[in-house]
């Protein structure tokens, strides 16, 4: 990521090699193929997702993200530079995701396939990284330090043209009215509730975990609410009711 601490100079200029004990020269990723150095430095933000969704960002060190990552300590602190920087790193990688799904709202675009495709992603992405979720969610919580200028700078311009986009299709005709900037939060709530609220979902389900079958019912549910909300018709024929 650019102007990420920690990186090599492209200067041209080498650091000196780092050295352990007695002197023997200590292996860092530097020496890894470039391939190899994505690839560590992808386990350590996932490996830093689960930390800090455990721990929060106060509660969590850079030795147990290193143990969780399978990678020595050094190779952090060559990647990232700081814990602050390896937080925000988690942040920015879950906005991403997070504002992709987004594209399919465009006003060429049918309203009831782009919110139910919009939708069913949000809770795919629940259901695969919810660490990314309660890390975000308890970033939120906190007053949003990291996030504040970015909140702004991103998410508030990219909400503003989507919700334009619904409101033109409800001007339109095409669905009922609603708050379009409201749905988003709507949205968000009740697809994120099932990554950030899973233990309180289970306990009065009765599961151990929410398996295949509970994360399509837990789909369906959610699309054809928020589509009846929406005066849209809910799931596709055939989808699992």
């Amino acid at each position: 990521m650019a102007g990420r601490p920690g990186r090599e100079p492209r200067s041209g200029g080498r650091r000196p090699q780092a050295k352990g004990r007695g002197g023997v020269p200590r292996r860092t990723s530097r020496t890894l193929p470039r391939g190899n150095r994505e690839a560590q430095e992808k386990a350590i933000v996932e490996a830093a997702e689960r930390v800090f969704a455990g721990a929060g960002f106060g509660g969590a060190t850079m030795a147990e993200i290193a143990q969780a990552a399978g990678v020595p300590k050094p190779n952090l602190h060559y990647y990232f530079g700081s814990k602050q920087a390896l937080y925000r790193a988690v942040l920015e990688r879950t906005l991403r995701e997070w504002l992709e799904p987004a594209d399919c709202i465009v006003a060429t675009a049918e309203p009831r396939a782009a919110l139910e495709g919009y939708i069913r992603e949000k809770m795919r992405l629940s259901f695969t990284c919810p660490y990314a979720s309660r890390v975000w969610a308890n970033e939120l919580l906190h007053g949003a330090p990291e996030l504040r200028a970015t909140l702004v700078r991103t998410l508030r311009p990219l909400v503003r043209r989507k919700a334009a986009v619904i409101d033109r299709w409800i001007a339109e005709g095409r669905m009922a009215e609603v708050d379009s900037r409201h749905l988003f939060f709507t949205i968000w709530a009740a697809t994120q509730t099932y990554a950030d609220f899973a233990v309180q979902i289970c306990a009065v389900l009765g599961l151990a975990k929410l398996d295949r079958v509970a994360q399509e019912r837990a789909t369906e549910h959610v699309v054809g609410l928020i589509l009846r909300g929406c005066g849209l018709a809910g799931s596709r024929p055939g989808r699992r009711k």
